[in-house]
């Protein structure tokens, strides 16, 4: 039996802001009127040389919400007047298929599109008819994939996703007529007159319950399921055993939705950073749904290579806050995860206090950003490299 425990995010009642918070929204407002692109249905999008003493130089690299469904003028800004080459998706497959302007000509007839896998760090170049939602996708399920776990405890995650949900885990796809992700970059003067659409998932409903399985004590939830044998047909004992995960999920927030990006998205990560990296794809935009978590992390962690201060990476990802009302769209919200009874409030800001938790995160995990690259791959000479391509002439 299948239980939709989805809910409406368009009915959900966000609780009003108090004073403090009006006024930081207002603040972020005017930045955002002096930082942000001039465009009209593209969200969230600035260049990072605006971030307050920025070491990188205009023109390089972007941070940008959602840009298929550009106007004309959106697309005049973007495509002409900052002449962007290389565009850089980073949603979910599950996202991508609910976004109906996806293919959208008028946006990207001109680009080429290429695929990311992170089994074998692949690389696939769609041609001809081949779409990014026509390849062949594999069914997987979430108790097949999950290692380490107590079976109850898969029995119960699956019964939660449904068993007849198709889990967007691209890792599982089989990739033909791949090539590896450090020739491409390492050939990509040979393409270097042509716009690329680069597909990199660094999020998914699967990573994120991966996570979050981490993090509990497997004890408490297999104690919490033995008390409940009808968890299978039961929706009170489902609900009774989903509390610890959206317990887990509502405490941990939007710094532990960053946590969980840096170790569960690293792959794709070093492959964003590596496109950065190179002057051939210049200028790059890089993108998930709203432009704030993703997005918002892979910012902060090119902004802090360089030099830039906590606090101007702070403001930077702050400007993301009024993002949601702007879109008028709830279903945004924590976009590689299925919103299930999740606290609205507390996944559609962008507060400083998150980012500046994030990063003290990074250090007292890693010790320093530049660990955290070295852990993931992306070593000095990456660094070098990609400071040289941001920052010098």
């Amino acid at each position: 039996m299948k239980v939709d425990d989805s809910i409406d995010l368009s009915q959900v009642q966000v609780p009003q802001v108090t004073d403090e918070e009006k006024e930081f929204l207002e603040k972020t407002a005017v930045l955002c009127q002096e930082r942000n692109l001039p465009l009209e249905k593209v969200k969230n999008a600035r260049d990072l040389a605006s971030a307050h003493n920025s070491p990188i130089l205009p023109g390089r690299v972007f941070r940008i919400g959602r840009v298929s469904d550009a106007t004309e003028n959106d697309l005049e800004v973007l495509f002409n007047q900052n002449q962007v080459k290389t565009l850089v998706d980073l949603r979910s497959p599950t996202e991508l298929k609910d976004d109906p302007t996806l293919e959208r000509p008028e946006v990207f007839s001109n680009f080429t599109d290429m695929v990311f896998y992170e089994r074998g760090r692949m690389v696939k170049e769609l041609r001809g008819e081949e779409t990014r939602m026509n390849q062949k996708k594999r069914r997987d399920r979430v108790m097949e994939a999950v290692n380490g776990v107590p079976p109850l405890v898969l029995r119960f995650v699956d019964n939660y996703f449904g068993p007849e949900r198709e889990i967007d885990d691209d890792d599982e796809e089989e990739c033909i007529d791949c090539i590896e992700a450090a020739k491409l970059i390492e050939q990509s003067a040979r393409r270097r007159d042509r716009k690329e659409r680069h597909f990199v998932s660094i999020m998914n409903e699967l990573k994120y319950v991966r996570g979050t399985l981490s993090k509990l004590r497997k004890r408490d939830v297999v104690k919490t399921i033995i008390k409940s044998p009808t968890t299978l047909v039961s929706k009170q004992a489902r609900d009774d055993i989903k509390k610890p995960f959206l317990d887990e999920i509502n405490s941990g927030g939007l710094p532990m939705l960053n946590e969980l990006l840096l170790t569960f998205g690293a792959p794709g990560i070093k492959y964003v950073l590596d496109l950065i990296s190179d002057k051939n794809r210049h200028p790059v935009a890089f993108y998930c749904t709203a432009g704030k978590d993703r997005t918002g992390v892979i910012a902060a962690v090119i902004l802090s290579l360089l030099g830039a201060e906590d606090d101007a990476i702070v403001e930077d990802y702050s400007l993301s806050a009024n993002v949601y009302a702007e879109m008028n769209d709830h279903k945004a919200m924590v976009g590689a995860l299925s919103q299930r009874s999740l606290d609205a409030k507390t996944f559609l800001g962008a507060p400083p206090q998150v980012m500046r938790d994030t990063l003290t995160n990074i250090r007292e995990s890693y010790g320093s950003v530049e660990e955290y690259l070295d852990s993931i791959g992306f070593d000095a000479q990456c660094r070098d490299r990609l400071k040289y391509a941001l920052t010098e002439e």
